[in-house]
């Protein structure tokens, strides 16, 4: 089985020793996405962070031939748990009716000082 591991355009580039998509055969591993633009911004608000984080992980999907309906699981990290409801609906929106395995955790800080929500997923292409 050939393993790939990509490099993304439009990605920011790794803070360690990472690719941001691997896929194994049907399998796939998206490294936790956060809230960096482009441009390398970093939005204020958690929401935008988010916004920018999916897109990002939609981006690293994509590359690989994957879209939110492979998903099968995702883990989201918060810097406040109580952020879960102003981020929840981008979450809802971009998986519609496909509903992934989740899981949620508050950690005390990310990668950087002024992150507040990262996401990762698995995804299975038939």
């Amino acid at each position: 089985m050939t393993i790939e591991r990509l490099m993304v355009d439009g990605q920011a580039k790794p803070f360690s020793h990472y690719c941001h998509v691997t896929r194994a055969g049907n399998l796939i591993w998206v490294s936790g996405t956060v809230g960096i633009a482009a441009d390398g911004s970093i939005p204020a608000s958690v929401v935008e962070q988010f916004e920018i984080a999916i897109a990002n992980m939609d981006a690293c999907l994509k590359a690989v031939g994957a879209g939110a309906e492979h998903v099968v699981k995702v883990v989201v990290y918060l810097t406040d748990v109580d952020d879960r409801a102003k981020i929840n609906p981008i979450r809802q929106r971009y998986f519609g009716a496909h509903r992934p395995a989740s899981t949620l955790v508050e950690v005390s800080a990310l990668v950087l000082p002024e992150l507040m929500v990262e996401i990762e997923a698995q995804a299975v292409l038939p």
